[in-house]
């Protein structure tokens, strides 16, 4: 069990080009090894359907689609310690290059250079932290209406962008907010975003016997099973039925404007797995639920359209619908009609988010936005339906539990603390915690402080 965990963190750490050449003359024992980040998030377990998708949607050969999922495991798990690190002076991160080898991180100090480039990654300054971009963007979220109907925060150019459907749109809105303009880089758009109307992620299913939606990713709360999907999809009370046209169950918790979340409790004809519909109809296994960084790759499940792949633009973007404004979710490259709402997005083996609306199409290319998925496990109390893992050994005979505060089925946002086996951890990647990712076993989701 301790030799397999061993092998496997050796493997990806070879293959992300991390494994540093011995000293020679005599060594004492090493340590115990811990998980590499890519080990922690399963990216060997990647299903051949999500990486062929990748090979087709990214212009991807083989080997860089695999290398690709090991280098962002790593790569989120290295800009998250130098998020916490850096603290008021970060000011994003991203990865760039077919297999996602480049990191970048940039800072607003100076000073932070060597520390950041002790990691591998690149440094680039800037004039402006990500806290001062979100705030400016937040002002204009709350006056903001169709007519400027996405508004992101770009890392790469520190900027804000704003998406404008008529002109001069965008100068009236900042003059509306005081926004600087120095901040802001207008973009033109012809198309304006609508949610994506018309249970394994990604199959289909009907609201009240009409409109269809997708599934996000089945869940389970205590011992009802259910799935996680898009707000805009149904209310409280919106009866469902399944792919099959087979009574499924019934919404019983949805937001939709301000975010796009609800979940679907099923009746005991359904069970919950931990699968989203492939290529083909096959299984991809779904392990946990880290978000991955700007620029990684990202798939998406959804019953119009079925596989399709792209890279995470931004995160934290706001949208405006005709119907109102949702904020907190996540631009994409990956295309989606009608239909798909609701779906699944994952990346690797770790689940992104639900499918909530969109520009374009996928014979000509689109923008999709999706609701990350953690927020709705917490909101709700849902524990995500994983594949199984092995938890390793645990304590010895006789050993006491570790104790502490942290506790499997959690949600954990990037900041927040736990004690576990007498330390303290604060946690550097959001996620839903599982047993065999406490936080001394995976470096890549907690910190010790």
């Amino acid at each position: 069990m301790l030799k397999r965990h061993a092998r496997a963190a050796c493997t990806a750490l070879a293959a992300a080009g991390l494994l540093l050449a011995g000293t020679g003359g005599a060594t004492a024992d090493p340590a115990p090894a811990v998980p590499s980040a890519a080990a922690a998030l399963r990216t060997a377990d990647a299903a051949p359907e999500l990486l062929a998708a990748m090979q087709r949607d990214l212009g991807l050969t083989p080997t860089q689609a695999k290398a690709r999922l090991v280098h962002e495991a790593e790569a989120g798990a290295t800009a998250a310690r130098l998020r916490d690190r850096l603290g008021a002076a970060f000011a994003g991160a991203w990865v760039d290059g077919a297999d996602s080898a480049v990191l970048t991180v940039a800072t607003t100090r100076a000073a932070d250079t060597a520390a950041i480039r002790a990691t591998g990654a690149r440094v680039k300054l800037v004039p402006r932290t990500l806290a001062d971009l979100d705030g400016a963007k937040a002002a204009l979220d709350r006056a903001a209406g169709p007519a400027t109907p996405v508004r992101y925060v770009d890392p790469r150019s520190n900027q804000l962008v704003v998406e404008e459907a008529e002109a001069g749109a965008a100068a009236r809105l900042l003059a509306a907010t005081g926004t600087d303009a120095s901040l802001v880089t207008v973009v033109p758009t012809a198309e304006a975003p609508r949610p994506l109307y018309d249970l394994r992620g990604g199959d289909a299913y009907y609201m009240n016997g009409s409109g269809r939606c997708s599934v996000g990713f089945p869940v389970t709360k205590g011992t009802v099973n259910g799935f996680a999907t898009a707000g805009h999809c149904g209310r409280a009370g919106t009866t469902t039925t399944g792919f099959n046209q087979v009574a499924q169950g019934s919404f019983q918790a949805s937001v939709f404007p301000g975010n796009d979340m609800a979940w679907v409790a099923a009746n005991a004809n359904w069970s919950s797995t931990p699968y989203v519909k492939g290529s083909g109809g096959t299984n991809v296994q779904v392990a946990g639920s880290v978000l991955q960084p700007v620029g990684a790759s990202v798939c998406r499940s959804g019953s119009t359209t079925g596989w399709h792949c792209g890279t995470i633009q931004q995160h934290n973007t706001s949208v405006t619908y005709p119907e109102g404004t949702i904020s907190g979710v996540t631009r994409t490259t990956v295309c989606a009609e009608p239909g798909d709402s609701g779906g699944s997005y994952i990346s690797g083996s770790q689940a992104q988010g639900v499918t909530s609306g969109g520009s374009g199409n996928c014979s000509s290319g689109g923008t999709t936005f999706f609701q990350p998925l953690n927020p709705i496990l917490s909101a709700y109390g849902l524990t995500l339906k994983v594949s199984g893992s092995d938890p390793g050994p645990g304590p010895g005979p006789g050993e006491p539990e570790p104790g502490g505060t942290w506790k499997a089925g959690s949600v954990y946002a990037a900041g927040a603390t736990v004690t576990y086996g007498g330390s303290t951890y604060r946690c550097i990647q959001g996620h839903q915690a599982q047993t065999g990712w406490e936080p001394p076993n995976v470096p890549a989701l907690w910190q010790r402080v």
